[in-house]
């Protein structure tokens, strides 16, 4: 399962946030601030935080992108 914060970064644009404001207000690392930016998974109360800070849903913020499955041949 791949994750896309693609609408975080558009919704810190929106409200004229950048990065640094972000994980001031939310008290996160920049290792998590480095996960969210790979697309990586980070805790449900990262999100949260997030959510509070931005006044948001999680939908507003991420989206999961199911993976294609393989097709095997036999």
């Amino acid at each position: 399962m791949t994750f896309s914060y693609n609408k975080l970064w558009k919704l810190l644009i929106d409200k004229g946030m950048m990065k640094k404001d972000l994980i001031k207000a939310t008290n996160m690392t920049s290792s998590t601030m480095a996960k969210l930016g790979k697309n990586q998974a980070v805790s449900m109360d990262v999100l949260g935080r997030i959510c509070e800070a931005l006044d948001c849903n999680i939908g507003d913020i991420v989206d999961v992108i199911k993976e294609k499955p393989v097709n095997k041949e036999q």
